[in-house]
């Protein structure tokens, strides 16, 4: 009983009261039973506080009150695992003294597989085969395949696959075909993804929005964009569930080939059928709209956007920005941006800063372009060697060579020492130029 109370604090996210219930239960009856140690040793594992967890193991098995047993283990090795200490989960799962459950087998392997050392975890599911005991379950291949995958090791992930429907004892579910399916597409290996997809479905294992995703993706990475926004229409013709990530794939992709209006028609399909969209979709129309120098159309789809169901972030901003700078004689809009991506809690970082400067010196604003500079050294930012230049240049081309030692002394309090000589040479050499005319 106690051990579900301090379960359900854990799972409230109350690590103080699920400690504080064990040593209050340890002192009131001299000691404590392992179902409450191990669900202490669970809701400190899941909050990711492993430091802690050994130290109750460490507890555990120095005062002997209690015996560690299968699932106290299989905890402790899983915490490892989670902070990436495979030698401490390995230590642990060599030396535990009784016979392990498939629970401990497919944590490690888990384990092994998450941090690249498959054939690690491939050792141990050979030994799983060998000794008969407890053998490898559906969870053990997908987990093996998965890492295979991960690796981009499709050969040996087929491997398995093989074995594991030759073995008779665990079919493939959804989530193994959509591991191998998805590993295929990333490879670009689409004609092998749709036969293990056929297979599937001869399998009785019926396709979801998961797998259609990723196959979705294979035409994307095989650099078909044509059939994948063909794909995508066929599955939408015949009424099948399609989440934002799939409509975020051929938002990219018609972005891709130049096509930012059916971009945002679908877009617009998303917000309709109360899609979730995500703004790097928006930051892939605004940028192919400034490629293809639709300026006043990006403008209004970035003032759009929030109407739309989705906050321009501080990339989409510095896309249409920089798009409007490099137009030219776009600078009031330019001003107007920058406001608002102020008011909206966005601010300016280095490179921008250094572009606008370097904008305003462009245009002739000159007296813009030092309240800018100035403003960037308030803000502790260093503006780049290129826009720097370009400063320096119109300074001593509108005859105000007297204001820029002074600005340099401001920018050297900011610039890292190494950095020093690098901005003085420009000056030196911008000197030497204008001292020759």
């Amino acid at each position: 009983m106690v051990g579900k109370f301090i379960k359900a604090h854990g799972d409230l996210g109350h690590l103080k009261w699920a400690v504080k219930l064990l040593h209050q239960v340890k002192e009131r009856e001299f000691g404590c039973c392992l179902f409450s140690y191990n669900a202490l040793l669970g809701v400190l594992v899941k909050a990711n506080r492993v430091d802690l967890a050994w130290g109750y193991f460490g507890q555990i098995v120095k005062e002997g009150v209690v015996k560690p047993d299968v699932s106290t283990y299989t905890i402790m090795i899983k915490g490892s695992c989670k902070l990436g200490m495979l030698d401490d989960a390995s230590k642990l799962f060599d030396q535990m003294p009784f016979e392990r459950n498939l629970v401990t087998y497919n944590t490690i392997i888990d384990g092994f597989c998450k941090k690249g050392y498959v054939e690690n975890a491939r050792e141990i599911v050979y030994e799983m085969v060998q000794n008969e005991t407890c053998l490898p379950d559906v969870v053990t291949y997908t987990t093996m395949i998965d890492g295979y995958c991960k690796k981009g090791e499709l050969e040996n992930a087929m491997k398995c696959f093989e074995e594991m429907v030759k073995r008779g004892n665990c079919a493939p579910n959804l989530l193994t075909y959509n591991v191998l399916i998805n590993g295929l597409c990333l490879k670009g290996n689409l004609d092998e993804a749709r036969r293990m997809m056929t297979r599937m479905r001869l399998g009785g294992v019926r396709d979801n929005v998961v797998t259609r995703t990723s196959l979705l993706r294979g035409y994307c990475v095989a650099g078909r964009s044509n059939e994948a926004i063909q794909y995508f229409k066929e599955m939408v013709s015949l009424g099948m569930s399609l989440d934002g990530k799939s409509y975020a794939i051929v938002v990219n992709e018609y972005c891709k080939l130049g096509r930012p209006d059916e971009g945002i028609a679908l877009l617009r399909e998303m917000r309709a059928r109360d899609i979730n969209m995500s703004v790097a979709s928006f930051n892939a129309v605004l940028r192919s709209l400034v490629q293809l120098q639709e300026l006043d159309k990006v403008i209004l789809l970035l003032k759009h956007m929030p109407r739309m169901g989705c906050f321009p972030n501080f990339l989409s901003y510095n896309v249409v920005i920089i798009g409007l700078v490099s137009a030219k004689r776009r600078m009031q809009e330019v001003e107007m941006l920058v406001n608002d991506m102020l008011l909206d809690g966005h601010g300016l970082d280095a490179t921008l800063y250094s572009f606008l400067v370097k904008a305003c010196c462009e245009h002739g604003d000159i007296n813009k372009a030092i309240w800018l500079f100035k403003e960037m050294i308030d803000e502790k930012y260093v503006i780049n060697l290129e826009c720097f230049a370009v400063f320096c240049e119109e300074l001593f081309a509108r005859g105000r060579a007297s204001e820029v030692d002074n600005l340099f002394e401001q920018l050297r309090n900011v610039l890292p020492v190494s950095d020093v000589e690098c901005y003085r040479r420009i000056l030196k050499d911008l000197l030497c130029s204008h001292e020759d005319h």
